[in-house]
């Protein structure tokens, strides 16, 4: 069984990559849209915050640090928020690119895909007619033919950079069972220490289905794989956010919300901002019986290193 707290831990994931302009006013783009966006966040109960960076002239991903390095010192200074910088950036950057920030800015946390997989956004792009810029609909479409790439030797550079070499602990994102076997040969290998955190991701297409019986079926994998040296935090795509938290929850996990995995706060109806998300999971988490995680209580779970070691 994972390691047990009494306190759950709100992961807010702001901005993404898979989301584009057009498809919500509410998905924050520009530095300033990030910081406060996710400065919101935290104030609603957001423990740790994953974090990519867009370009703000359109919108599109990107990886550059001057980017982030706008958002970055003021969400430190204006939240005790846990940072969590991607490394997964985006499925068309390369590598090099996706690493550029973390490896700049040193925080507590990075996340961390384990394994390459297909990771296509294209039937998307059939629900829109018009589009704010031009990337987006080719952005989607293209999407077909795209591996997201972490090999073994990735994720052992990764590894070595940010771990050994920096101190970050990480945000282990399993999109399907295998990810949690290649997990398990890597701290077989060394290359993490338990406990290890988790994020189980349903609904993105390559990855595992948004099913409860995979919920389950994901879980139980882990209890064997990794005993009581983890803990654990569930990722619905889409529809199944809150559904798939709220479960999560029951069964002594963690949960991770944002504009990043869901544009959405209830059946058709788009989030007015990732505060909304995050104050509708704790209000579920709460109600529930639990209590949520503050950011030093969610350092001292996940054994993070202090906001006094990062690089911004």
């Amino acid at each position: 069984m994972a390691a047990q707290s009494n306190k759950v831990i709100i992961t807010c994931a702001i901005t993404g990559s898979i989301h584009t302009p057009t498809m919500s006013e509410a998905l924050p783009v520009t530095p300033d849209q990030i910081a406060h966006q996710a400065i919101e966040a935290a104030e609603a109960g957001a423990a740790v915050l994953h974090l990519h960076a867009r370009d703000p002239k359109d919108g599109r991903p990107t990886g550059d640090p001057a980017v982030f390095r706008q958002f970055l010192p003021r969400i430190k200074q204006a939240t005790d928020a846990v940072i969590n910088i991607t490394t997964g950036g985006s499925v068309i950057m390369t590598v090099e690119e996706r690493l550029a920030a973390a490896s700049e800015f040193s925080p507590e946390m990075c996340s961390l895909n384990m394994g390459s997989m297909n990771f296509a956004l294209y039937p998307m792009a059939a629900r829109y007619k018009k589009w704010k810029h031009d990337w987006e609909e080719q952005y989607l479409l293209s999407s077909d033919q795209n591996i997201f790439r972490n090999t073994f030797r990735d994720i052992e550079k990764i590894s070595k950079l940010m771990g050994e070499g920096q101190g970050t602990k990480f945000e282990h994102e399993c999109y399907d069972t295998g990810h949690l076997y290649n997990l398990a040969h890597c701290v077989d290998r060394g290359m993490f220490k338990p406990p290890i955190f988790l994020q189980l991701i349903f609904g993105i297409l390559g990855g595992i289905g948004s099913d409860i019986d995979n919920l389950m079926f994901m879980k139980r994998t882990a209890d064997k794989l990794f005993g009581d040296d983890y803990h654990w935090s569930v990722l619905g795509a889409g529809r199944v956010q809150i559904p798939f938290a709220t479960q999560a929850v029951m069964m002594g996990g963690n949960v991770r919300v944002g504009l990043e995995d869901s544009l959405y706060i209830g059946r058709g109806q788009l989030a007015k901002s990732n505060a909304e998300q995050v104050a509708k999971m704790r209000r579920l988490v709460e109600e529930l019986g639990y209590q949520i995680a503050t950011a030093k209580e969610a350092r001292e779970i996940l054994g993070l290193k202090g906001a006094d070691r990062v690089k911004f």
